[in-house]
């Protein structure tokens, strides 16, 4: 089976094509440059960028299944630039399928389609999108995720995956910038601290795409839904912070904020973003103050029956492995990541 993976160089897209690779599949990685790694696994690889469709189109043809991770994951930038990426580039992986035959499009999505600055206490996939958008990244997530949804047909099967907040080690965004923040003396806790996250690690986040591919035919109950995504074991969002900061010997977080507060600041920030043209993520955002402040858990019963999901890495499991990646030569990298 010949699989092509989207975003194949980011942190959840190597993942996929490791696993994929594990289990004797053909990949086929489209990334906008090569990587050592990819050779050594024996991974064909295609260069691209899924701005472009011509690109976008060669990728597409002789697959027997696409799942589309790339895509602009920022609580900063220009609308125009999320549009462009998350949401055309998804109308071009669709049409890079059907015009190639691609009988399976697995789309990774994202639970903030549902956020609406309100806590989400055990929430299942019948939740609608919101009204009222806080950030450019679930608004473009969230049309990406119609399009690829209404796409599903007898000649193309869709599904959308919606993981949350997936860390592990190799991850470049979430756990450095935490750590640099905390390093800085930047960190604030947002809120009473009581709200309760769910997350996923990276491993069951990856083999949960692949569930899912095995799934997803026509006629399948898999067919034109989407999917939360998570450990299933719902933690203390500032425990769990601080849980990562003692990984790295850093001191808990003891400085607070009032989500009013941190909202306000937000809405500052961005409105002067905006009037200087910066295209870098401020500090504080209002997408960011709510979701530092409320609880966001899921109803895993679809994934489990549909896709037979169940996280083989547990939470204790899955921390160890961080704290050893972290405490490792490549933590060295750790938090050198630029200043915002």
């Amino acid at each position: 089976m010949r699989i092509l993976v989207t975003g194949a160089a980011g942190f959840l897209g190597r993942y996929i094509v490791e696993q994929g690779r594990a289990r004797g599949c053909a990949l086929r990685a489209f990334a906008r440059r090569e990587h050592p790694w990819m050779r050594d696994l024996g991974v064909e690889v295609v260069l691209g960028d899924v701005r472009d469709r011509q690109q976008v189109m060669r990728a597409c043809a002789g697959c027997d299944a696409v799942i589309h991770t790339a895509a602009i994951a920022s609580i900063g930038g220009r609308w125009e630039t999320f549009y462009d990426v998350n949401v055309r580039g998804t109308e071009h992986v669709i049409d890079g399928c059907r015009q190639h035959g691609v009988p399976k499009l697995v789309f990774t999505s994202s639970p903030s389609v549902t956020f609406a600055g309100v806590d989400q206490n055990g929430i299942d996939e019948s939740a609608p999108y919101p009204t009222k958008w806080l950030a450019h990244y679930p608004r473009s997530k969230a049309m990406a995720e119609e399009l690829a949804l209404k796409a599903n047909s007898s000649q193309l099967a869709t599904c959308a995956l919606r993981p949350h907040l997936i860390w592990g080690p190799r991850d470049g965004h979430l756990i450095p910038r935490l750590i640099d923040r905390a390093r800085r003396g930047m960190l604030r806790q947002v809120g009473d601290g009581k709200n309760l996250v769910d997350s996923i690690y990276v491993e069951n986040a990856a083999e949960a795409h692949l569930l899912a591919m095995d799934r997803l035919t026509y006629d399948s109950p898999v067919a034109g839904k989407a999917y939360f995504l998570s450990q299933g074991e719902p933690v203390n969002c500032w425990a769990w912070i601080n849980e990562i900061l003692a990984l790295a010997e850093l001191p808990p977080v003891k400085k607070r904020i009032s989500l009013r507060a941190a909202y306000t600041a937000g809405a500052v920030l961005e409105t002067a973003y905006w009037l200087l043209g910066r295209t870098d993520e401020p500090r504080m955002t209002r997408f960011l103050a709510a979701q530092l402040a409320t609880s966001h858990y899921f109803d895993l019963s679809r994934a489990r029956s549909d896709l037979g999901y169940a996280p083989k890495v547990s939470m204790a499991q899955g921390m160890r492995r961080l704290g050893e990646w972290i405490k490792s030569g490549t933590a060295t990298q750790v938090g050198q990541v630029p200043r915002t």
